[in-house]
């Protein structure tokens, strides 16, 4: 339990480091390409999609950055990952995990 809780206090603190790293304005203006799938405020309208709003930026950086490389494949994502920066990348998931997950 004990190993758990450092763990999710590491991933936390990893989160926050990305966000605070990340440009959230530049990061608002790059994600309008992934409104049309992922919603204006983070909230997939379809739940075929997932919601990015609230998400940790980490786990965001790091799947964009699977999509960019190849390693995780989607017809979808993998074009658009393929389009970012690894600044924007940084940018993005700090405005996705900034928003709030509650509607």
């Amino acid at each position: 339990m004990r190993k758990r809780a450092v763990v999710c206090f590491m991933g936390l603190c990893l989160s926050v480091s990305a966000v605070q790293a990340a440009d959230i304005e530049a990061g608002k203006t790059r994600a309008q390409a992934c409104v049309g799938c992922h919603g204006t405020d983070g909230r997939a309208a379809n739940p075929e999609w997932p919601n990015l709003a609230g998400q940790n930026a980490t786990y965001i950086i790091n799947q964009l950055k699977a999509f960019k490389s190849g390693n995780r494949k989607n017809e979808l994502m993998s074009p658009m990952a393929q389009s970012l920066s690894d600044v924007d990348v940084e940018n993005v998931a700090g405005y996705f995990s900034s928003l709030s997950s509650c509607k």
